[in-house]
């Protein structure tokens, strides 16, 4: 009887994980993956009497100077507005919460680590974490690792376009063209 009693908690544990009785054909329960395209811009304002990003730390001797706002090994804590267009003026369409360090030696290069929440989407976001290579111009390419809500266990990539940039006080709005895969 103790046997028969094992087996047969052994049979249900089997079907309950089973992943034809758990999940979809392809082993989960997200249903069928979305492809999103976003379009948006960042402005993050290091300087006036209203911050959107703000230094938290710093290494020894790490003190803005002209031509270089962000200088190496400086972290910065971060609420940017997203906008529709480029001028602060434009629709806001969410905001872009996290950190990002500076860690170009050598000129302006960011790691970053951004949660962009998307008000058309009900507050629903994607993380972006990667190196951000500003000097490199024009089609920098981030990486998606992340998403919650609509977008779900997103990947995919961010290509960045600088619209504007102060090198005397960090000021920029950088235009977003993001690619998603979600669920």
């Amino acid at each position: 009887m103790r046997t028969l009693s094992l087996l047969a908690v052994l049979l249900v544990l089997l079907l309950v994980s089973h992943p034809r009785n758990a999940a979809d054909a392809h082993g989960h329960r997200f249903g069928k993956e979305k492809l999103t395209n976003l379009r948006f811009y960042l402005h993050d304002t290091l300087s006036g009497r209203d911050p959107t990003a703000v230094p938290v730390a710093h290494g020894a001797g790490a003190t803005p100077r002209p031509g270089d706002p962000t200088p190496f090994s400086t972290v910065y804590v971060v609420d940017d507005v997203l906008t529709e267009g480029p001028q602060r003026t434009s629709r806001v369409v969410g905001s872009a919460q996290g950190l990002y360090a500076s860690t170009g030696r050598h000129g302006l290069g960011l790691v970053l680590g951004i949660d962009f929440a998307l008000n058309d989407y009900n507050g629903s976001s994607f993380v972006v974490f990667s190196r951000n290579p500003v000097t490199d111009g024009d089609g920098r390419e981030l990486a998606v690792v992340g998403g919650r809500g609509a977008f779900r266990l997103a990947r995919g990539f961010a290509l960045l376009r600088t619209h504007y940039l102060n090198t005397g006080n960090g000021d920029a709005i950088i235009e977003y063209n993001v690619t998603l895969l979600h669920y």
